[in-house]
């Protein structure tokens, strides 16, 4: 992967910020980023900066590209990783689209309750979608079922009407940074609450809302 965008040079993630990725590493944080976001059950913090710089360099790589001449073995190389990367990027935004479909109240809310100075879970562009699928879900039910209630019964509370994730899903990770004393909840009446040492390279099957925590900070990566 690397060969195939050596052609660039280091990427800037963030103005603001003086640390600086080659195009390998830049991929890495995709494709780290993707993995978290298919299999968690809820939201993760949105990697804008991310996915723009990942369009800037496909952008450079199909110029690249465009400069080989035809018939040579690279170019048909340099397709492949720019195709793979492409599928990555959409893969990544298709499931936190998907998502925001399926809890957009909680999304909203969550965004809404967030702190001054903690990341935002949406991109602007998806706050935006959020807020419509929001306002014409409203619409439709008003329209469809709601005004056809009594009176009493024609208001809907979104945050009640819609599941929340699952957080109690179980799913498998690969240990990052070593962790000690993560406490674990029982699975049962019968259990009791027990501390465990996650090694760095070691690989589980835990509840997600104990390691949730953990996928943020990237000391775990979900697999």
């Amino acid at each position: 992967m690397s060969d195939a965008l050596s052609d660039d040079g280091s990427v800037n993630q963030d103005d603001s910020q003086e640390d600086v990725m080659t195009p390998a590493e830049l991929i890495a944080k995709l494709e780290e980023a993707w993995l978290n976001e298919k299999f968690s059950p809820e939201l993760q913090e949105n990697k804008s900066e991310v996915v723009e710089c990942v369009m800037e360099q496909l952008t450079h790589m199909e110029e690249n590209l465009q400069r080989v001449k035809k018939g040579d073995a690279k170019a048909s190389i340099h397709r492949m990783e720019i195709d793979r990367i492409r599928f990555v990027l959409s893969s990544y935004l298709r499931s936190r689209l998907q998502k925001i479909e399926k809890f957009f109240p909680h999304v909203l809310e969550k965004e809404k309750s967030r702190g001054e100075g903690d990341p935002s879970l949406l991109s602007p562009e998806e706050f935006a979608f959020a807020k419509e699928y929001y306002a014409n879900t409203e619409t439709y039910l008003k329209a469809v079922a709601l005004k056809h209630m009594p009176p009493n019964l024609q208001t809907v509370d979104m945050l009640k009407a819609v599941p929340e994730p699952c957080l109690d899903s179980f799913v498998f990770l690969r240990v990052k940074e070593k962790q000690e004393n993560i406490l674990v909840e029982p699975e049962t009446d019968d259990q009791r609450e027990y501390v465990v040492d996650l090694e760095e390279g070691s690989q589980h099957l835990m509840r997600y809302r104990t390691i949730a925590p953990l996928v943020s900070t990237g000391a775990v990566q979900l697999i």
